[in-house]
This record gives C-alpha cells, sequence and structure tokens, in this order.
C-alpha cells in the first residue's frame, strides 16, 4: 500500500556457505514445501498447504536448524506443520531432515512470520511455538523482540480456542519480558501451577540444538506454556 512502511527484518539471512548437497535442497525441495503468504489483506488456509488437509496445524515461530519442528512432524504424522525461519542455513538444516525421514507434513516459510501470521484466519491453529528467540537484550534493540502486543494480538486471533502457546528462552531478561506481556494480555492464560511446570521440559518438547548449546555453558532454561482462552459468545 502506498504510505505504508516496509517491514524490516532483524538478523541474518545467510551464515556460513552450505555444503552443495544444502544448497542443491534449498533450489529443489524448498520450492516444494514452501509456502508464500498472500499480498496484505489477502487470507491463506493453512490446511490446504498439504497434500491432504490435516487433522490440525500447529505453527513454529523461528525453528532454528529445526530438529524440534522434524521431532513433532515424526511424533503427529496426522498433524500439519508449518515452520516460519528467516535464517536460510536454518531452512537448509530442517529440508535436510524433510527430505532424509519423508517428512510430507511439514511446510516452510523461509521469511518472517508476521506476513504468515496476518494471512491465516481466525482459530486456525492448534499449537504454536516460539523456542529460544532472539532476546536482543540492548535496550535499544527491544523493540525487535518478537513478543510484543501487536504479534500477541496476531497469535490471539490464529490461535484457537484452547490452544498451547509454547515458549522457551535462556535469557532471564526476556522471561520477565515475556511474562509481562503475556499476562496482561488478556487472551492468555498462563498454565504454571509449581516451579517445576517452568522448569522442567516436558517429555514432548525436544531440546533444540541451542538449548543444549546453552546448558553446556551453564545457562539456565525456562519453559513456559500458556493457553488461549476461550472467545466470548
Amino acid at each position: 500500500m502506498p504510505g505504508t512502511r516496509p517491514r524490516v527484518l532483524y538478523g541474518r539471512r545467510r551464515g556460513r556457505k552450505l555444503r552443495p548437497g544444502r544448497e542443491q535442497l534449498l533450489r529443489s525441495l524448498l520450492p516444494r514445501v514452501a509456502i508464500r503468504p498472500p499480498d496484505a489483506g489477502g487470507r491463506l488456509d493453512p490446511r490446504a498447504a498439504f497434500p491432504a488437509p490435516p487433522g490440525d496445524v500447529w505453527l513454529e515461530i523461528g525453528f532454528g536448524a529445526g530438529e524440534h519442528l522434524a521431532f513433532q512432524a515424526r511424533a503427529h504424522p496426522d498433524i500439519g506443520m508449518i515452520g516460519c525461519e528467516a535464517y536460510l542455513n536454518g531452512v537448509a538444516s530442517l529440508l535436510s531432515y524433510i527430505d532424509r525421514e519423508g517428512l510430507a507434513n511439514i511446510r516452510v516459510v523461509a521469511d518472517d512470520a508476521r506476513p504468515l501470521l496476518e494471512a491465516l484466519p481466525d482459530a486456525s491453529i492448534g499449537r504454536a511455538f516460539l523456542l529460544y528467540p532472539d532476546p536482543w537484550p540492548k535496550s535499544r534493540h527491544r523493540k525487535r523482540r518478537f513478543i510484543s502486543w501487536d504479534n500477541l494480538e496476531l497469535l490471539a486471533r490464529v490461535l484457537k480456542d484452547g490452544a498451547e502457546l509454547r515458549f522457551a528462552t535462556d535469557e532471564p531478561g526476556y522471561l520477565v519480558w515475556t511474562l509481562e506481556h503475556l499476562i496482561r494480555h488478556p487472551a492468555f492464560v498462563w498454565l504454571a501451577r509449581s516451579p517445576a511446570d517452568w522448569r522442567t521440559r516436558p517429555a514432548d518438547w525436544p531440546p533444540t540444538r541451542y538449548e543444549l548449546k546453552a546448558t553446556r555453558r551453564g545457562r539456565v532454561c525456562t519453559y513456559l506454556s500458556f493457553e488461549r482462552r476461550r472467545r466470548s459468545g
């Protein structure tokens, strides 16, 4: 739209040079599993992105190297998994799982998650994951954090009633920031009943590569689960 401020994508698009096999996956496999959100104002039916309509659709925002998303796809073959990741080295890593294991229930947005969230229909996502997002620890960079009121509004719209939002971080400042935002938001309720609920990772929540690296460095990881409140009426 004329006069609209262009969307800014923070962070790297590429890291170290990829091996030839992974470069080939970006050229050959990514076009077959990629989702491209429509232009502003358009809607995208997520179930139509899969060969057969899945029983539900889950979303991972910033899937890193893809090991968590691949685990969930493997454990839930009846669920359609959509992963968003702008870092192409991470996309290539996920594609290697898809190719090696024949994971037909994964679709990829190789870009920022926000255009997808804007295009999804209301109450179309059964579970969402945001695991170890960039904490942007400097005060002047906090506006870049994914957890913001605007993005929570998008998540609240697309999540089904009773849907779970899972969040993990090893950054104390981002932990406090996230709790402050989500506890204040009327669409979400924190599911923790005891300290073990945020200190212990559930069995169906495997560690990511980033988490393993963080724990080796002695960092403490926190696991938060929120539920999308039921809509009134």
